[in-house]
């Protein structure tokens, strides 16, 4: 074997291996998409409608509260359209999105003002969020707050 031809198939097998490790979609180009579903859940939560929420988050969620309470897709929406948990305003700063395949992995800080139940409060929280690509769109998958001490 000439080493011409070693040097083609070696080069091939490179190229080949690179293109299948390549990531399929996704990376840096979802990002902004990811960051728009984001702000659409935002805003869904300040001013929640069924329908908004239930296109923004899967079938399966895990939305973990950062009291360590655990809600289903059905059990969050259903407290914000009956203002059990209910927020007046939300600021989101520090976001971060991570893009792989299908899968977003959103963190950031909250700052919000409430009125759960009806009673005024504000929360500062740490939240890591995971979304997924379904069916073209992004949808939050999980959830998980950590409340900011100072």
């Amino acid at each position: 074997m000439s080493i011409k031809k070693l040097f083609l198939i070696a080069a091939s097998a490179v190229l080949f291996t690179g293109c299948a490790m390549a990531p399929g979609g996704g990376g840096a180009s979802a990002e902004p998409a990811v960051a728009a579903a984001a702000e659409r859940l935002r805003l869904a939560m300040v001013d929640p409608t069924a329908a908004a929420l239930g296109a923004l988050v899967a079938d399966d969620l895990s939305y973990g509260h950062s009291g360590g309470k655990v809600d289903t897709k059905a059990s969050f929406i259903g407290d914000l359209l009956e203002r059990k948990s209910d927020f007046v305003s939300i600021t989101i700063t520090d976001q971060a999105i991570k893009v792989v395949d299908n899968v977003a992995i959103v963190r950031h800080t909250l700052a919000a003002d409430t009125n759960d139940s009806g009673k005024p409060g504000k929360v500062a929280l740490k939240i890591l969020g995971v979304w997924q690509k379904q069916g073209g769109e992004w949808k939050l998958l999980a959830r998980q707050a950590v409340r900011i001490t100072s």
